[in-house]
């Protein structure tokens, strides 16, 4: 699955993250917890099940490591797609151009979830507690196989289908996200020392951490939104 354009993108991880402020992270939270779910396609239930069949329903990090494992493959899917759209518009300056704004963003969206997998990384070394090698490496490595593929079907036939899908992936984890920090107060006085994920942002506690994510998450839904 490799990229058949390779278009030069500047970074825009969440070098833009820390820019939150500890009170507006706050508001968020609780902008999340009081906003309704979106009306979930069968899809994404389907998906949902079976994560909680899988990993329990109750929110840990090594659930999230997971399923941010799998939130990077649609931003994947997308920009490969786009890339070989490309062939066929290559006369037309205008419609290239777009296409290249459209693969810099959707780079952008898996960087940033790939930034949020370093974080659920550290979070789960921290804990010391990794889940047996079946669950928490070769069968996740299964799940994304069906899950790019799936994406990229979708994208292919009707944009707006993946993306829908996506943007109830994204309003999943963004509930999810508020929630656990709501349900785990101790993490505001949990300080944050990341290892391999210190360039996500500076946080002073790990419950800053999450609600930052969590925000990550509503812009990611919103992105796609926009393409319904």
């Amino acid at each position: 699955m490799t990229l058949i354009v390779d278009i030069p993108t500047q970074r825009t991880t969440p070098a833009a993250a820390p820019t939150t402020s500890r009170t507006d992270l706050r508001i968020a939270q609780q902008e999340t917890l009081a906003a309704a779910r979106r009306p979930y396609s069968a899809p994404a239930r389907i998906l949902f099940a079976q994560m909680d069949l899988l990993y329990g329903r109750r929110g840990t990090v090594q659930k999230f490591r997971v399923l941010e494992t799998v939130a990077r493959l649609p931003y994947k899917a997308w920009a490969e797609a786009s890339c070989k759209q490309m062939h066929k518009v290559r006369d037309d300056p205008s419609k290239r151009a777009t296409l290249m704004d459209r693969v810099r963003g959707f780079r952008a969206q898996q960087d940033n979830e790939q930034w949020h997998l370093r974080v659920m990384d550290d979070l789960v070394e921290e804990s010391g507690r990794r889940g047996n090698a079946f669950l928490h490496r070769f069968l996740p490595r299964l799940i994304c196989f069906g899950y790019w593929h799936f994406s990229w079907l979708l994208y292919v036939l009707k944009p707006a289908w993946s993306h829908r899908l996506n943007a109830d992936f994204e309003d999943h984890a963004e509930h999810t996200y508020a929630e656990f920090v709501q349900d785990h107060p101790e993490l505001d006085g949990t300080p944050w020392h990341p290892r391999t994920s210190a360039g996500y942002g500076a946080f002073a506690t790990q419950g800053d951490l999450l609600r930052q994510i969590c925000l990550d998450e509503r812009h990611h839904k919103q992105e796609s939104e926009q393409h319904l």
